[in-house]
């Protein structure tokens, strides 16, 4: 499995996180068709004016892979500001009380 984190510093830009949020709401249904993508989930760092995503695959997704498109790069219009791809090495079950 990996995981991907991608953001954007939106420090000079006139996107805000809220309608970034609204947007994400409007087009979260084309995420759930993707093939191999467990889990999306969107971040906000409203004090440090970031935004960005979390995707959880069960497998490293090829380049070639068609996607939904990319709304915030659109709305903000850059690609974002970093990033990153991760191998899963472990996962912590159960409970742990």
């Amino acid at each position: 499995m990996t995981v991907t984190i991608a953001w954007w510093d939106l420090t000079d830009s006139d996107v805000t996180i809220e309608a970034l949020e609204q947007d994400m709401r409007n087009s979260i249904d084309a995420w759930y068709e993707v093939e191999g993508l467990r889990v999306k989930l969107w971040i906000a760092d409203r004090e440090n004016r970031r935004w960005g995503a979390v995707m959880w695959w069960d497998l490293y997704v090829p380049a070639d892979r068609l996607l939904p498109p990319n709304r915030a790069a659109e709305l903000i219009g850059r690609p974002p500001t970093h990033r990153t791809r991760f191998d899963v090495v472990g996962t912590a079950e159960g409970n742990h009380s």
